[in-house]
């Protein structure tokens, strides 16, 4: 189950027959041999934020950015957990290295970043239920720049909530909504397709290394060097939920694939475990599960369904009907493909790339939820093993891994394709 808005949801998808989902929708910081598909330069017409500060106590806090002009901006508060989201146009953030990290008065901590292309998003997370009591904007005056300013107040539960029914929904339900765009399908071309899917981005940036890096980057590098090996074949077409630093919500990469009728859904990860639970290296390939196949996959799937709730998306407007919906989570066609498919992959990882002890996993990631589609996450390595993060920075070995890859999609296909005449889907 999971809560938004003081209102708990069910995220699940019917495999009833006939029944489907209703519902639609930077770059490696000096880094060789990294090529990440960059966001469009900054120029005068983004604002860009340049400094934060909090101030106040638990009973009110005010938060303030400034910027390089004045914006627009939109708060609504969330519940379970507590956060107050700041919907803005694209913004460029310019802050301090270390800032959100530690919050405030009623404020815990907060994170920025990219929601969608023209869209920026600031979420704070609270220590307790609070109410919006200002938010506004003001012009550069008097030698200030111009600044975005949040006043908080601390309130009870029961206020919040009703609070929370008389925000206007329309606001409310501007989390990302972000157009992914498939390969136009042809006449007469029945090459099967194939999600590639780089997890997080934008304001989701993952798992970091001790380093610096962030997971989105690693991953997205990945996916676009897979992406160009797989087309380069002349056997696939293929689609990316996302190409660029932009957050997508989980349910929409899902929604995507099965919208396009996708014949295989890949979604890319790096994982990383903090020091007390010791060390773990190498890649591992999960399907869907109920159950997960042992505790770290159970811990896998907790911190990666997380997503939505980093990115502050809020799933008040999601259809009860479909919401609400608790059936079986995947046809048994399909958990066999890609338990099949995954079975492939290590096989072929085995040759070119260090695997986990135990790298046939299984969990309950919302991301592979699609009943008709195929689907695998791959976690390539640990960003926080030493060796395994100077794997995941070489180009060396990010080719070699990628070709296995298209090596276990063409394994994969092959009798497919010879059944249907050279051609599936």
């Amino acid at each position: 189950m999971r809560k938004g808005s003081g209102i708990v949801t069910v995220r699940a998808i019917a495999l009833v027959l006939g029944v489907s989902l209703l519902c639609g929708n930077a770059a490696l910081a000096a880094e060789p041999g990294i090529a990440v598909q960059k966001l469009p330069a900054v120029t005068e017409s983004i604002p860009v934020a340049t400094d934060v500060r909090l101030g106040g106590d638990d009973k009110q806090t005010r938060f303030v950015i400034d910027l390089t002009q004045k914006v627009d901006v939109a708060a609504f508060t969330l519940a379970d957990p507590y956060r107050v989201v700041i919907d803005l146009p694209q913004v460029t953030f310019k802050l301090p290295a270390k800032e959100g990290e530690h919050g405030r008065g009623l404020v815990k901590a907060f994170r920025y970043g990219l929601i969608m292309q023209g869209g920026s998003r600031i979420v704070l997370d609270t220590k307790g239920p609070v109410r919006v009591d200002k938010a506004f904007a003001l012009s550069a005056a008097a030698g200030q720049p111009a600044r975005l300013v949040l006043d908080l107040v601390a309130t009870d539960r029961d206020s919040f909530l009703r609070n929370i029914t008389m925000q206007d929904r329309g606001a409310r339900a501007s989390a990302a909504k972000t157009a992914i765009v498939a390969p136009p399908e042809v006449a007469g071309d029945a090459r099967p397709l194939i999600v590639v899917d780089p997890g997080h981005g934008g304001i989701d940036s993952g798992t970091k290394s001790g380093s610096g890096q962030d997971e989105k980057d690693v991953v997205l590098a990945f996916g676009v060097m897979l992406r160009d090996r797989l087309e380069k074949t002349g056997k696939y077409r293929v689609a990316m939920t996302r190409s660029d630093d932009t957050f997508i919500p989980l349910d929409e990469r899902v929604r995507f694939a099965r919208a396009h009728k996708a014949s295989l859904f890949i979604s890319i990860h790096a994982d990383s475990i903090p020091r007390s639970e010791g060390q773990a290296e190498g890649a591992s390939v999960y399907t869907l599960s109920a159950h997960a196949s042992d505790a770290e996959a159970a811990r896998l799937a907790e911190v990666e369904n997380k997503s939505d709730v980093i990115a502050g998306v809020d799933l008040s407007s999601e259809p009860n009907d479909v919401a609400n919906i608790l059936i079986d989570l995947a046809q048994r066609e399909t958990k066999a493909f890609s338990l099949q498919f995954a079975h492939d992959l290590v096989g072929e990882f085995k040759a070119t790339t260090r695997l986990h002890m135990h790298p046939l996993k299984s969990a309950g990631f919302i991301v592979l939820k699609a009943p008709d589609v195929p689907s695998v996450l791959v976690e390539l390595g640990y960003m926080s093993t030493k060796d395994d993060l100077v794997h995941l920075m070489s180009a060396d070995w990010r080719a070699r891994t990628a070709d296995s890859l298209v090596h276990a999609v063409d394994a994969f296909f092959a009798p497919r394709m010879a059944g249907a005449g050279g051609g599936v889907r």
